[in-house]
């Protein structure tokens, strides 16, 4: 098999503050044809470094060259295809399936609630309704209906879609997406979770630079900001952080099942937005599910915790709170 290698200058800054600059840097390449986003992403990988908040490449050159060892670089796929159909890669297959089996099921430890509480009058998105609660019948009125000693209380509650901490599907977004009866259960409950700590990032957008050393196929991804310490004040509402379009772009390439942020939206909701939503656009157009007005992410390790939000299953809806919860590994 031909091997290539990447000759390339970089800078990279990071969302924390500070910044890396390497000449001549030599890279090893799963293929001959990679686009210079992989490629950064391949390098942010390799060194193993974490919040980025750019990478600039520059002088890249492509060259047929045996490899050195990068970490990071893909070469299981390519194995894999290599072996595609082969006893060798029946047996491994096998192999996999009896560790599998023989592990068990994963022992579950602590589970940290992530959502906020509801309550007549909260406040969870200036401009829109605060939930009202009245009761339909009371515990008083209630004894009269039942046996000596048996009451009840039933209450009814009105209130928006978008209170508390809440789960918007595609419908939210396009008339014809999935409503959240449609939702799928698998695609909600117990997903693998990738946490990015972000409460030291110097700017308000989240880049896609952040997310490129790890790998996300198919997980929960939370944005952890910070910003839930200012829920229920006036202070939630404005220079909240947000999920940019280039960000939201590469989580679809990722292949992530959903996306998580502890802020007002996970759009930029200022007036200079022009009121665009590319993160809820692309992301529910990809059937990614969005939660946002999360808590408490900050108790979550950055890897090995499990995400569940799952709301009602009404019918021609398109956003409802979730009691939005992560299980960690015992």
């Amino acid at each position: 098999m031909t091997e290539y290698r990447a000759h390339f200058d970089a800078v990279v800054t990071f969302v924390n503050g500070g910044d890396l600059v390497a000449h001549g840097f030599r890279l090893d390449l799963p293929s001959g044809e990679v686009s210079k986003q992989r490629l950064a992403e391949l390098f942010v990988r390799h060194l193993g470094l974490t919040l980025v908040e750019n990478v600039t490449l520059t002088n890249i050159e492509t060259v047929r060259e045996q490899h050195k060892g990068s970490r990071g670089i893909p070469f299981a796929d390519m194995l894999s295809e290599a072996l595609e159909g082969s006893a060798l890669a029946d047996s491994l297959a096998e192999q996999g399936a009896a560790d599998a089996e023989s592990a068990g099921p994963a022992r579950v430890g602590r589970i940290v609630d992530l959502s906020h509480s509801i309550r007549a009058g909260l406040v969870t998105y200036p401009g829109l309704p605060a939930p009202v609660i009245t009761p339909h019948l009371t515990r008083e009125d209630s004894r009269s209906k039942y046996a000596p000693g048996t009451e009840f209380a039933l209450d009814l509650i009105t209130m928006i879609g978008n209170t508390g901490t809440y789960l918007d599907s595609p419908f939210h977004r396009y008339e014809g997406g999935v409503d959240l009866a449609g939702l799928a259960l698998d695609t909600l409950v117990d997903l693998p979770t990738e946490v990015f700590h972000l409460t030291d990032a110097g700017s308000r957008g989240i880049p896609a630079e952040v997310f490129f050393d790890r790998a996300l196929a198919g997980s929960a991804v939370m944005l952890h900001t910070g910003w839930d310490r200012h829920f229920g004040t006036l202070e939630y509402a404005h220079g909240a952080p947000f999920l940019t379009e280039a960000g939201a772009r590469h989580l679809i390439d990722q292949g992530v099942a959903l996306v998580g942020i502890d802020s007002l939206n996970i759009d930029d909701t200022e007036p200079e937005s022009g009121g665009a939503r590319p993160a809820h656009t692309l992301l529910l157009e990809a059937g990614i599910h969005v939660v946002e007005h999360l808590t408490s992410l900050g108790e979550l390790p950055a890897r090995g915790a499990r995400f569940t939000a799952v709301p009602p299953k009404v019918e021609g809806f398109g956003t409802f709170p979730v009691r939005a919860f992560a299980t960690l590994p015992e």
